[in-house]
């Protein structure tokens, strides 16, 4: 017999929920020391999933806030010009991400629930902050001298409550003899009374029903990176833009590629993808674009060859390499950067693929 669910109300701050983060950056019961538990309910999926999902969403704001107070980044909002009322999303920058006259680092994570700062939910979860957000890398690519802009290509739209809408009966305004329309409307109710009881089984509590707002000229990823090159990294005085895509990051780059061929061609010297879903035949990418691909980027795939094994690709453009991936290296290996004073490509993606093997490892 399925079990009644308990009430879809959950806390909103992590010692609501009884965790907190520790020394390590992992997640932990703040009474038992335990890793989260999913199953806080037996045979109740959908309200753990629900739990889980709220705890996310305050995992995300946690992220936000250590961006700003650990890695001193700090929050802008767009769309630049938005109006009091409009819809907004943000990114972060650090202090001198427009004004490097050197080099820029430019993140964006993949596809799903992920914000602004994360690779992975999941990892931060039941890993720790180190596997599943990008903060370590940020905090390397700053003490390197990076400026550096993180991108929140998935804050697309904001979430309102729908406004309901009376729909009057049919027999309102009928002509039907009276006898005829209390018949209907028995029926009617009878139907009604039976799918009420159904959706009661199948969905215990139902909640409320929400609309989608979009917020101008950000509403997909593809559109959000094109919005923040013309608005900020086009602006940016370095010299040298490298950028970081995870998973549909790269079809964004790609994107932002196809449609600034020429301003990304002059300003970006290297891009490092891992495990990217783009295409450059759906995306209709040109000739000279495949060329620049072929020279100017590396997507690291997950693969249990050796790091920095050629992977084979039935695409043509950039070189495809193992990311080590259920290889073993310890997380506590140093990883060296050698970017010097002059960043070049062949330095930058060099550099990377022990970061993204300690990063696979966790994936």
């Amino acid at each position: 017999m399925k079990k009644d669910e308990p009430p879809l109300d959950f806390p909103d701050t992590l010692e609501g929920f009884e965790y907190a983060f520790n020394e390590k950056g992992q997640l932990r019961h703040i009474k038992t020391g335990e890793p989260f538990v999913f199953n806080y309910r037996e045979d109740l999926h959908r309200w753990n999933q629900k739990r889980y999902e709220a705890l996310g969403e305050i995992i995300t704001k946690y992220v936000y806030e250590l961006l700003e107070k650990d890695c001193n980044l700090k929050k802008i909002s767009i769309p630049v010009d938005a109006t009091e009322s409009e819809p907004k999303s943000f990114i972060f920058m650090s202090e001198d991400a427009l004004t490097n006259p050197q080099k820029l680092m430019v993140l964006i994570h993949g596809s799903g629930v992920v914000r602004a700062g994360q690779w992975a939910r999941r990892l931060i979860i039941n890993e720790d902050l180190d596997s599943g957000t990008q903060i370590p890398f940020i905090k390397r690519a700053m003490d390197e001298g990076y400026g550096v802009i993180v991108l929140n290509p998935n804050e697309n739209y904001i979430e309102v409550e729908k406004p309901k809408i009376h729909v009057p009966s049919s027999s309102d305004s009928s002509d039907e003899p009276a006898e005829k329309r209390e018949r209907k409307d028995k029926v009617s109710k009878e139907t009604k009374k039976r799918r009420d009881f159904y959706e009661k089984y199948r969905n215990p509590q139902r909640e409320k029903e929400m609309m989608q707002l979009y917020i101008r000229e950000n509403g997909s990823p593809e559109e959000h990176a094109v919005y923040v090159w013309d608005h900020f990294i086009a602006q940016s005085a370095a010299e040298n833009v490298f950028f970081v895509a995870h998973s549909y990051g790269g079809l964004a780059f790609v994107e932002l590629m196809i449609q600034r061929e020429a301003d990304v061609k002059s300003k970006v010297t290297a891009v490092a993808l891992t495990d990217s879903v783009h295409n450059v035949w759906h995306q209709e990418a040109g000739k000279t674009i495949r060329e620049w691909m072929r020279e100017n980027c590396c997507n690291w795939v997950s693969s249990s060859e050796p790091l920095d094994t050629s992977v084979e690709s039935m695409l043509p453009d950039c070189p495809r390499v193992s990311a080590g991936y259920w290889t073993s290296i310890s997380h506590e290996r140093k990883i060296q950067w050698h970017f010097g004073h002059r960043p070049s490509r062949a330095n930058f993606l060099e550099e990377l693929p022990v970061y993204f093997q300690i990063l696979y490892r966790s994936l």
